[in-house]
């Protein structure tokens, strides 16, 4: 049988913003290999470091990454943030310039941005991917003043895929359905998922599954918080910090195992194998840990409104518990026991036909 797409050489970049822009790349790095594409991989440190685990035997480029510092108090996040966008728009005119250059060098046929502005050209078809058209700020004024920024740099692309469903029953929210949206064609892809749900038994090895994520210094924030109070939870426990190239590790206690990183299927099967997921409620988290219909406590990072949003959307659609950082934990574990979760049941066939379209047009 003749193969349709023939070597199209792809390059994906994922924004350095904790690791789910880079893990919900892994999905779309398995869709194009399927259909015959030679794939590059532009990214930064953590990301990179990811990827480079998964997928062995890919190119890969070293590319800066906007390295957003965030503040200890939740308070003070906006105002940090605010205070680099000079850095940020920095950041976005070189790798727009770093861009022009690296189509020429490796006779690039498209590019597929996660959420990094810069990477549009007119020279090759250029996706970008985000789940945040609305992106959730502390004032009103300042987030319309945002959207018409982000619909800006969103409207030089060819097209932008949303990972969410189409329609009412979604994940995001208004974050990805808001009454404004960009000129650009518009596609839901549908969740990005690593993992494939399968109606086998699983024995439960673990009662809590922490997972560490996103920036620092909340991630270590909220890890010092979880071994404070390890030796008053019941059951057994795995913590997955998080680092996929550091080799300390901090030792194990009595009812817990502590790892720094998991592949993609020892990801899965620790997930099928563990009762409650504890984690920040990063987008691309949560798009996994609902695919595989987990019981879930989700704490949002203090001060980014996006994951404070979306908590409060899918517990209120009871897909979900969650708390704030600074509540009492574990008060919250116990009071996760007697929710009521109406977990969904994810069916997604829209990526491969989304990028076959876009395939065409290379």
């Amino acid at each position: 049988m003749q193969k349709i797409f023939i070597q199209k050489k792809i390059l994906i970049v994922p924004l350095d913003w904790g690791l789910g822009h880079a893990t919900r790349c892994i999905p779309i790095i398995r869709q194009l290999q399927r259909m015959d594409c030679e794939i590059i991989v532009a990214s930064f440190h953590e990301q990179l470091m990811l990827l480079q685990k998964e997928f062995p035997h890919l190119s890969f480029i070293f590319l800066n990454g906007y390295n957003i510092s965030y503040s200890k108090q939740k308070r003070w996040l906006p105002f940090k943030i605010l205070m680099q966008t000079p850095k940020i728009l920095l950041s976005i005119n070189k790798e727009h310039k770093w861009l022009r250059k690296i189509i020429e060098q490796q006779k690039i046929d498209a590019v597929i941005s996660d959420n990094r502005y810069g990477l549009y050209t007119s020279k090759v078809p250029c996706v970008f991917i985000t789940h945040q058209l609305r992106i959730k700020v502390p004032f009103r004024w300042l987030e319309n003043f945002i959207q018409n920024i982000n619909y800006r740099f969103i409207d030089h692309y060819t097209e932008c895929w949303v990972p969410d469903f189409e329609g009412d029953l979604n994940i995001a929210g208004s974050l990805s359905h808001p009454l404004k949206m960009p000129s650009v064609p518009i596609k839901y892809i549908g969740p990005l998922l690593r993992f494939e749900l399968n109606n086998n038994k699983h024995e439960k090895k673990y009662e809590y599954l922490f997972i560490l994520s996103g920036p620092e210094p909340q991630k270590s924030i909220f890890e010092k918080k979880i071994l404070q109070i390890l030796s008053q939870i019941k059951g057994s426990v795995m913590i997955l910090r998080g680092k996929p190239g550091e080799e300390d590790v901090i030792n194990s206690f009595e009812n817990c195992t502590i790892v720094n990183h998991l592949t993609t299927d020892e990801l899965q099967n620790i997930l099928n194998e563990s009762e409650f997921v504890i984690s920040r409620c990063g987008y691309t988290t949560v798009m996994e840990i609902l695919s595989l219909r987990k019981k879930s406590i989700l704490v949002p990072t203090p001060g980014q409104t996006e994951q404070e949003y979306l908590a409060k959307h899918l517990m209120q659609q009871h897909w979900c518990y969650s708390c704030e950082q600074d509540d009492d934990l574990l008060l919250h574990i116990n009071k996760a026991k007697e929710f009521e979760f109406r977990l969904p049941s994810f069916k997604n066939d829209n990526l491969k036909s989304v990028m076959e379209s876009f395939l065409k047009k290379i």
